[in-house]
């Protein structure tokens, strides 16, 4: 490879760098068509690649690295949002953005949401609340619901299962009601690690004090990610 090759890859890269950190672009590993599971209505979730945990019992392993993903266009991903507007519409879903952790892209995240609160599309954010301090309070204001992955109510317990600290998605939760974003909490009931009495009971005590909860999911532990 020549000089001007080799200094050709390297300024491309450089400028794919600068638009993912603006939101400009995306690493997206996958799109999906849903309903009644990420929100209210007919959903096109965007699982975005990346993610700061690493939970046991993970069922998309293959999005926790960002550079996995396929580096996607802002404005492919508004063009499909568009497409789908009047699905939306009709069965009062939307678009949710999801992962892998999204937030680890809240650039492109506040960017599509932005323009969804434009077009009248309803808006979602799947995430466990870890990176919250990512969160802009205008990406928040354009966010229509909140999806809360809440993976354990004891500080232990929650390490155990994701090598993380419990306290981020808490503040979280906190900040989300304060600014009244009504929000979705989901807890995984995982055999032999998260579904002791003194959890499930840390989980509830949290979970009650956030008075913008409309919704509490306890969702049975699968292995629908174990081929993965």
């Amino acid at each position: 490879m020549s000089d001007a090759e080799e200094l050709r890859i390297a300024q491309q890269r450089h400028d794919e760098l600068v638009a993912l950190r603006r939101g400009t672009l995306a690493s997206v590993h996958s799109w999906e068509l849903v309903t009644a599971v990420d929100g209210p209505g007919t959903r096109l979730t965007v699982f975005l690649s990346g993610c700061p945990l690493r939970c046991q019992y993970c069922h998309n392993p293959d999005t926790l690295r960002l550079r996995d993903g396929t580096v996607t266009p802002l404005q492919d991903a508004l063009a499909t949002i568009r497409l789908y507007r009047t699905v939306f519409a009709a069965t009062g879903g939307g678009v949710t953005l999801s992962g892998g952790e999204p937030l680890m892209q809240s650039d492109f995240v506040a960017r599509v949401f932005a323009e969804c609160r434009a077009l009248g599309v309803h808006t979602a954010l799947d995430t466990s609340g870890y990176l919250g301090r990512n969160a802009s309070d205008a990406l928040l204001a354009d966010t229509d619901l909140v999806l809360l992955d809440v993976k354990s109510g004891l500080p232990e317990t929650y390490r155990e299962v994701t090598s993380r600290r419990l306290e981020p998605t808490i503040a979280f939760g906190d900040r989300l009601a304060t600014l009244g974003v009504p929000a979705w909490i989901r807890f995984v009931l995982v055999p032999g690690l998260t579904e002791a009495v003194d959890n499930v009971d840390a989980v509830a005590g949290i979970v009650a004090r956030w008075p913008n909860v409309e919704r509490v999911e306890v969702l049975p532990f699968h292995q629908m990610g174990e081929s993965k």
